[in-house]
């Protein structure tokens, strides 16, 4: 919120602000647990391909078996956790780093953690919103906005919690 705050004009005043909904961040640690799947499924699979085809396999234990696995699948295996990992902070760092708010005289759209993209609209220049939500999205109140500017083309915001609200406040701020 440190940047809209610093860009807020003389008479300009935050009408609301937008969130990212608690799906968002459940994704984002899901795509750990796929990572740790994945890597248990490329050890599993190795471990059962190298029992069945090869002769002299006698390892005991789980953690034996692993150290004799073809150094390619444990290295397999370990990237299939790292993509899992960087995609969490991935989403993290988009989420930490995204502000939107709507103003009295303005929608403004930021993000970027190193280099910033700032997207802003003009509230009288906003002709359509549209809400786009999943069945989903319907049940647990989280979606997307469209917002459609006259010359400007559509900004489509990421999903956010509680559209309708922040629909209903692009119309507030309009009779403003």
């Amino acid at each position: 919120m440190l940047y809209i705050q610093q860009s807020l004009g003389p008479d300009e005043e935050l009408v609301h602000v937008g969130q990212f909904h608690w799906i968002y961040t459940l994704t984002a640690v899901m795509s750990i647990v796929w990572g740790v799947i994945g890597c248990i499924a490329v050890i599993w699979g190795g471990i059962y391909l190298q029992a069945q085809f090869m002769d002299g396999f006698y390892a005991e234990g789980v953690l034996g078996k692993i150290r004799e696995l073809h150094p390619g699948l444990r290295i397999l295996a370990f990237f299939v956790f790292l993509m899992g990992l960087l995609r969490f902070a991935q989403m993290m760092i988009v989420k930490a780093t995204t502000e939107i708010a709507i103003t009295n005289s303005r929608l403004v759209y930021k993000r970027g953690l190193v280099a910033r993209q700032v997207g802003e609209m003009s509230i009288d220049r906003i002709e359509g919103v549209n809400v786009l939500q999943s069945i989903l999205g319907r049940i647990f109140n989280y979606g997307r906005i469209m917002v459609r500017g006259m010359g400007v083309g559509e900004v489509i915001l990421p999903p956010l919690a509680d559209p309708i609200k922040f629909r209903k406040s692009i119309e507030k701020a309009k009779t403003l």
